[in-house]
């Protein structure tokens, strides 16, 4: 589903950001990336949905080689990939309904389909009641759950989240790392990097620690293994 090899990426300024980077994520996986602040995580994740290019090695998402898509194709890529951010990003002028059912627009779904595959994603994150309200009306972690709705609408064979628990309380956290688990028993692979050890220590998933730009850690049900 996702592999790398010798991926690195260098910014502009010399900053490494990622050196050497050599790993397979397989479909249907769920996998922490974790690390130290400033180690690599963010752009490890930016890579996969073309937001940043490597500077060498190769990166294959779904099949596409990411470092050689032209602009016109990224589009097509991040089709195939649900984006979860620790900021929601949705549209504060749009209904918790039209933020949702915004991602199907853009890829010009049927109305048809549309409400019935919105309707479907509201129920999972336990927010249909919510359809008419809009983001400022609701809670950080229900903000989060839409987020959460908006990235799977459109059926993704990955879904990645960057620090997706990171404004919210423990208890509100443990809530949308449920739905993140029911997603991935659904078939969806997870990649997501986070800083909480609670939830990485709890839930034994694949943990990947990124120090210094490098891989220093793989572990199937591994741990955080840090003290922030």
């Amino acid at each position: 589903m996702i592999h790398l090899d010798g991926v690195s990426k260098i910014y502009d300024n010399g900053c490494v950001a990622l050196s050497d980077i050599t790993l397979d994520i397989p479909k249907g996986d769920f996998v922490f990336v974790v690390g130290p602040s400033g180690a690599g995580k963010s752009t490890f994740i930016k890579l996969i949905f073309r937001e940043e290019l490597p500077t060498k090695g190769k990166l294959i998402v779904n099949g596409r080689n990411v470092g050689e898509l032209e602009p016109s194709e990224i589009p097509y890529l991040r089709r195939n990939l649900g984006i979860v951010f620790q900021d929601y990003r949705l549209l504060p002028n749009k209904t918790v309904y039209e933020n949702v059912a915004f991602a199907m627009q853009v890829i010009e779904s049927s109305r048809r389909d549309i409400q019935k595959r919105v309707s479907h994603v509201l129920d999972l994150v336990g927010l249909r009641h919510k359809a008419k309200n809009f983001p400022g009306e609701l809670s950080g972690g229900e903000q989060q759950r839409i987020a959460i709705a908006r990235a799977i609408v459109n059926n993704p064979v990955v879904v990645i989240a960057d620090e997706p628990t990171g404004n919210l309380d423990p208890e509100t956290s443990w809530e949308i790392m449920k739905i993140f688990e029911r997603i991935n028993r659904d078939g969806t692979t997870i990649v997501m990097a986070t800083h909480d050890k609670t939830v990485v220590d709890a839930m034994k998933k694949r943990v990947i620690a990124i120090e210094k730009s490098r891989v220093a850690r793989d572990q199937v049900k591994g741990v955080y293994g840090y003290e922030d």
